[in-house]
């Protein structure tokens, strides 16, 4: 097919349907109980009389309920349906939250937050499969990617107005707030009505879904690029801070900057459809890769370091599109578990990229850490290039 038949293809391709934008919500959801806890930490800290530390220990628990979740609960979306497992999901979330905001005692609150990510687990794989499932043909990388602003919305948005709701009413208020849009998204879902088309077949077990052709190096792609993702975002944050000698509000100017870049990539999206998110994944993860280069070089500069950041978000977002544009179309019948398998390494990987890169940051300092990205970016890279285990024929990827 010329790039003329393709151009006009992608051209008269219906529009991104207005449930993609209902899906935004739905992430922007999920991902603000994600990570609103660091910035309201120390008032949850001083709630009860506890250290910071301690605190974070329940986004531990949430980090661990959501792996779980999606490895093992998350193959039952294709059995069960997608929306209809995505419905009780964010209802469960809802109950997660109320809980959170009620907490009397830290324990209960890590309690609260393991369920919210039990509920998370199931929800975001159940996200991806339905935004797959509604994308009108052509137009499969522009759906994801208008539902993937999700995460921008979380980041500039729930970031930033958790901490100013902590000051003027309390820590308390920010979970309740996230458990009422909880509820609004369920009760969008519900009034949108969407048709699951199920499979009778037993849900396959997750080793037996890594049977399925090719999605073993799209897997691998997945856990190098989230692990130096979450590896050098985990260690931004004090780097400005301690290393550059700039006040804690950096931090939110750091989140910003990333947000808005991650956002504004949803105009590339159309390229990617037009060329194909198979053939596009390669040289995503290596553009990926110069931006982590770049910080590492320009890691002394604080200006330099947030226009960066900017960029870092925008290849991000292209490299997450043509993941999930690429895991989704392996196997139709199969989505479900295939998204749970990502959203278990995804998560995976905030362990190992926090983990891993700690003694790494505090011996070298952070542009070791950008370094150390630049190497797991040429493994996503070479995993996507991966063409003899990743046989699946993506129709426009290969015209």
């Amino acid at each position: 097919m010329s790039k003329i038949d393709q151009s006009a293809k992608l051209a008269s391709a219906p529009p991104i349907p207005a449930l993609a934008y209902l899906l935004t919500g739905c992430i922007a959801v999920i991902g603000s109980n994600s990570l609103v806890l660091g910035p309201i930490a120390p008032a949850v800290a001083s709630s009860f009389a506890t250290s910071v530390p301690g605190v974070m220990t329940a986004s531990a628990a949430f980090g661990l309920g959501t792996s779980a979740s999606a490895l093992f609960l998350a193959r039952y979306i294709d059995r069960i349906g997608a929306s209809n497992m995505l419905r009780g999901a964010l209802g469960f979330l809802a109950v997660a939250l109320v809980a959170s905001a009620i907490a009397p005692s830290l324990m209960v609150l890590v309690i609260a937050q393991l369920l919210a990510g039990i509920a998370a687990g199931v929800a975001m794989p159940a996200i991806y499969v339905t935004a797959a499932a509604i994308a009108p043909p052509g137009r499969e990388s522009g759906t994801i990617g208008v539902v993937l602003t999700g995460w921008t919305l979380s980041m500039v948005a729930g970031v930033s107005l958790s901490a100013v709701l902590a000051d003027l009413v309390n820590w308390r208020a920010v979970f309740a707030a996230v458990a009422v849009l909880a509820v609004i998204a369920v009760l969008g879902l519900t009034m949108a009505s969407l048709h699951d088309i199920r499979k009778n077949d037993p849900a396959p077990t997750p080793l037996e879904a890594l049977r399925i052709p090719g999605i073993v190096p799209l897997l691998v792609a997945c856990g190098a690029f989230m692990t130096a993702f979450y590896g050098v975002y985990g260690y931004l944050g004090d780097h400005l801070h301690t290393g550059l000698g700039r006040p804690v509000s950096a931090n939110g100017l750091a989140a910003l900057a990333y947000g808005i870049g991650f956002g504004m990539a949803v105009f590339l999206d159309g390229v990617i459809d037009r060329l194909g998110a198979r053939r596009i994944m390669p040289f995503a993860y290596l553009i990926v890769a110069i931006v982590y280069l770049a910080m590492a070089a320009a890691s002394s500069h604080f200006g330099l370091t947030l226009a960066l950041v900017a960029a870092w978000g925008a290849a991000n977002h292209v490299g997450l599109n043509v993941l999930v544009t690429c895991l989704t179309a392996l196997d139709p019948a199969r989505r479900g578990t295939i998204m749970g398998l990502n959203s278990a390494v995804t998560y995976l990987a905030v362990f190992v990229g926090t983990t891993a890169f700690g003694p790494l940051y505090s011996s070298f300092g952070f542009a070791a850490t950008a370094i150390a990205a630049v190497l797991l970016m040429l493994i996503a890279a070479l995993a996507a290039a991966w063409r003899i285990l990743l046989p699946v024929q993506l129709g426009k990827d290969e015209s």
